[in-house]
């Protein structure tokens, strides 16, 4: 079994803001696959389904993006699921928007929820993708511009990314992470 984590926080203050583009890939794919959030437990939104014959648990943190090692660790160890079998979708500042990325076993590069996920998993052992929100433009923090919303042609770019994001996942459950990493890596 795999854990999908998609990072972001909670509540409709947040809901389709930058940060919260690992919950957005996780409510399309819940929906793709046919299932639905209902309810919560281990301080996160959890539902079980199958990506290319695979059991998966869709995870979303309710910890705050902050704290979202806490959820993690939880249904790591009450699933008995190894870290090479977590993999977190979330934003990443340094990536053009749309544009994906792989990486295993790397430091938080400044992203706090990973932060939180390496200090409660007590490894740095597992899967990210990284989905390219781009950066502000000079007179907006980048605090208040990971908090904005999409515009319209962004959202439109979103929706080919996710398909890709799916894509991703696919191949690091069925190739493992490195197959996944040489091929999804070097597009675009």
């Amino acid at each position: 079994m795999f854990l999908l984590i998609g990072l972001g926080n909670p509540g409709s203050q947040y809901r389709d803001t930058r940060h919260n583009i690992g919950f957005m890939f996780l409510d399309y794919l819940a929906s793709r696959t046919g299932v639905s959030f209902k309810g919560a437990r281990c301080e996160a939104e959890i539902v079980k389904t199958t990506l290319v014959n695979a059991p998966v648990l869709l995870v979303k943190p309710l910890t705050y993006m902050n704290k979202s090692g806490l959820a993690v660790n939880q249904i790591a160890e009450y699933y008995k699921i190894p870290a090479e079998h977590v993999i977190v979708i979330h934003d990443d500042l340094d990536l053009v928007t749309g544009r994906i990325k792989i990486v295993f076993n790397r430091g938080a590069g400044g992203h706090n929820g990973i932060k939180s996920i390496i200090e409660h998993l007590g490894t740095k052992e597992f899967v990210r993708v990284r989905v390219g929100i781009g950066r502000p433009g000079e007179k907006m923090s980048a605090a208040s511009y990971v908090l904005s919303r999409f515009d319209l042609s962004e959202q439109t770019e979103l929706l080919r990314g996710f398909n890709e994001i799916e894509d991703a996942v696919g191949a690091i459950i069925q190739d493992g992470v490195i197959g996944a990493m040489t091929r999804v890596n070097a597009e675009r």
